[in-house]
């Protein structure tokens, strides 16, 4: 921690000093952008495969807390001059480094985007963008104030298919939206168990692992991968899949944010120690239209459903059932009203609606169905927008403004859970309306000395 603290005093003189530094860089169309990418996990080792094949990029550094994937990274990367470290400030600190790539733990995001902005580095981030709410509009001042580009990894605004049915939808294909359904079924009973705290692994350097979450014993199930089922890292399902469902609902009607939240749930049938819930309903007020978010950890539906980032929307002519697979529209029958009522039950005796004749085999609209989704073709194309967006200083795909709106669309849902109560919703001031209670759940003190850093840069 000593060292820890030392570093604190330099990377907060080296933020003053760049400050000014931070636009000096531009590019030409085919110049080589440099590359620092944090955190070699599942998401990580993607994004390290993808960026290693775009032709204009070096991966110059790789950080990770785990050596053993520290190792595995380094090896797939494959540059001999990788500059590798336990310690990510190593690669804020290295001038050649033009860009970096944050694919941890949730509750690191934000910091460490912070942190490389005001190096002078851009920034491609992983989703969930925050770990609670106050964060998005920490992120977006600083990206602002020096001049970075931010992506954020919702991959499928990137996708051709998706960005067809934005289009359709935006056009009144499905006429006027009413809802929209998104859900996640699996079933991973017993749970995860409950292994004994118990000290680190010495290939694991958990402290810096933790960074500002609060400081709590290790324990298998806090830290590699399972860390998303504790309140202190992230936010379960809500906030892992709920930020690529939510993402298109935001990105095709674009809203900036729901009226209303409410969510119901517990972890009622998992039994191990972690913390949030297997069973989870949310209802999102957006005004014109409702959403409907359901997640099961202990029951898999009978069927696979659209997997994940998978939603359907509901217009009054058609319904669009959407994935990283593709898309289809399935047009409304056009009835005449009196007639979806007349033959229930095989009709109403005298005095009651009659049936009338009609043409048959009308439709609201045209079917269609698109099945040219590629779930890694996305992770490339976003990759591809984020690297040329480094070079025109164009607003990325996924940009820091609607990250967070969404991102604060689920953690909503979550205060709402803990709470128990209706959370209402201020999207133009990122307010909870009259309930001081819950407001006090947007913002989280951070673990020192990394809320040192945070003073210096939000002042």
């Amino acid at each position: 921690m000593k060292s820890t603290r030392r570093h604190f005093l330099k990377s907060s003189a080296a933020i003053a000093m760049t400050t000014a530094l931070s636009n000096s860089r531009v590019f030409g169309a085919n110049e080589r952008v440099n590359l620092g990418i944090i955190g070699f996990g599942l998401i990580g080792r993607i994004h390290s495969r993808n960026f290693k094949e775009q032709p204009d990029v070096q991966i110059a550094a790789l950080a990770e807390t785990y050596q053993p994937r520290l190792a595995a990274g380094a090896e797939l990367i494959d540059n001999p001059s990788l500059q590798k470290s336990s310690d990510f400030r190593r690669l804020l600190d290295n001038k050649s480094i033009d860009a970096i790539l944050v694919a941890t733990p949730d509750h690191w995001h934000c910091l460490m985007t912070m942190m490389a902005c005001a190096a002078g580095k851009d920034v491609y981030c992983e989703k969930p963008l925050t770990l609670f709410v106050k964060e998005g509009r920490w992120m977006i001042d600083c990206a602002k104030k020096h001049k970075r580009v931010v992506q954020v990894g919702t991959q499928q605004r990137s996708g051709p298919h998706f960005q067809k049915a934005k289009e359709l939808i935006q056009s009144g294909r499905l006429g006027q939206l009413v809802s929209v359904q998104m859900h996640y079924f699996r079933n991973v009973m017993p749970g995860f168990g409950t292994p004994p705290d118990s000290s680190p692994p010495p290939e694991l350097d958990y402290d810096m692992w933790l960074g500002p979450a609060p400081k709590r014993p290790y324990n298998p199930n806090r830290a590699i991968y399972h860390f998303r089922w504790f309140w202190d890292y992230s936010g379960g399902q809500m906030t892992n899949l709920g930020q690529h469902s939510l993402d298109i609902v935001h990105w095709f009607t674009g809203t900036s944010g729901p009226k209303s939240i409410y969510s119901t749930g517990g972890r009622f049938f998992l039994k191990d120690n972690c913390e949030v819930p297997d069973t989870q309903d949310v209802i999102l007020d957006y005004g014109n239209y409702v959403v409907n978010v359901q997640w099961r950890e202990a029951a898999a539906g009978g069927r696979e459903g659209l997997g994940m980032g998978g939603l359907v929307f509901q217009g009054t002519k058609a319904t669009m059932p959407i994935s990283r697979l593709g898309y289809e529209i399935i047009p409304d029958q056009k009835i005449n009203p009196v007639n979806t009522v007349a033959n229930i039950l095989g009709g109403h005796p005298v005095g009651g609606p009659q049936p009338m004749e009609e043409a048959r085999d009308q439709l609201w609209t045209k079917g269609e169905v698109d099945k040219s989704g590629n779930v890694m073709e996305a992770y490339k194309l976003h990759a591809r927008n984020f690297l040329d967006c480094v070079k025109s200083r164009a607003t990325p795909n996924s940009d820091l403004e609607s990250g967070h709106q969404i991102a604060a669309a689920c953690h909503l849902a979550n205060i709402s859970l803990r709470t128990g109560k209706k959370i209402l919703w201020n999207a133009a001031r990122d307010e909870i309306v009259g309930d001081s209670e819950a407001s006090q759940m947007l913002s989280r003190p951070y673990r020192g000395p990394w809320d040192m850093e945070l003073r210096a840069l939000i002042g």
